[in-house]
């Protein structure tokens, strides 16, 4: 059994080529790489010539997003196992294997894995640590599934609709979560599957990357609202219960709100507002 791994990148080549170094000193190795890329200058597609050898291939991004970068790869793999990680993340030696040996079991199920931060953890957005492995399948959660780990059967996500390229700039992986259990569909996490996700933003750079995670998670609410959806209240208010005390303590002591935080609230009102214009006039 071999795999396609599909990383979506944007005008990120340094990040890019340690990504893919980590990729070929994979064993197994995947099948192939696609590097999907909607960056507009040629350095990107000078790294992935470079990484040739290993199975890279460039795919040029159809439109903008990464859920539509990833959709393009799903519908380019060549294998029907399909791997995700991100340009910005480093992937275990056995990575691929863990993941084929889990797919295995199940190929309708999507398995991720642990993202472990390297370099200075308070600058690494999106960690999972979690030591013991789980079955999320049964539950109603949108934060399970962590896109820059994931493993799935490509026929499978494109016959269940794929990622939704309306959500952006961020959340479509909470989206397909959302969906994916909501349907009945099993997710599990193991913890062997790992990568690293690495310390490269400035606190200015990761403040704005949480401003757009909050955006991207209020237009993943605002879908499932204009479907009249009331699990997405539950949400909302786990997300006020979590920043609120942050923020109290922040005022107190003359401090600014942590980034998460702040992008939480307020980016979140953007991307509902934006949200909720888009998905009513899609649903009219």
């Amino acid at each position: 059994m071999t795999t396609s791994v599909i990383i979506p990148t944007i005008g990120r080549p340094a990040q890019l080529a340690t990504a893919l170094e980590s990729l070929a000193a994979c064993r197994p190795r995947a099948g192939e790489v696609l590097v999907v890329d909607q960056s507009e200058g040629p350095e990107t597609e000078a790294v992935v010539r470079q990484h040739a050898r290993h199975g890279a291939k460039h795919v040029a991004g159809e439109h903008r997003g990464i859920g539509a970068a990833l959709n393009t790869g799903l519908r380019r793999a060549c294998n029907e196992i399909v791997l995700i990680t991100n340009d910005d993340c480093t992937v275990a030696d056995d990575w691929v294997g863990v993941a084929l040996t889990r797919l295995a079991d199940d190929p309708r199920l999507i398995v991720t894995g642990s993202v472990l931060a390297t370099g200075d953890a308070a600058l690494v957005p999106s960690a999972k640590r979690d030591p013991g492995p789980r079955d999320y399948t049964g539950s109603i959660d949108d934060g399970a599934l962590y896109g820059a780990n994931m493993g799935a059967d490509r026929s499978a996500l494109l016959a269940f609709g794929g990622f939704d390229e309306r959500i952006m700039p961020s959340a479509e992986d909470n989206d397909l979560c959302y969906r994916w259990l909501r349907s009945g569909r099993s997710l599990r996490y193991e913890p062997a599957m790992r990568v690293w996700h690495h310390d490269w933003r400035t606190p200015r750079e990761l403040r704005s990357l949480y401003r757009r995670y909050g955006v991207g998670q209020g237009m993943f609410y605002a879908k499932h609202l204009a479907e009249r959806d009331p699990t997405m209240l539950r949400f909302l208010l786990r997300d006020l219960r979590g920043c609120v005390p942050a923020t109290a303590r922040a005022l107190v002591t003359g401090t600014r709100p942590p980034a998460w935080c702040e992008g939480t609230l307020l980016g979140t009102p953007v991307g509902l507002g934006r949200g909720l214009r888009q998905f009513a006039r899609s649903s009219s």
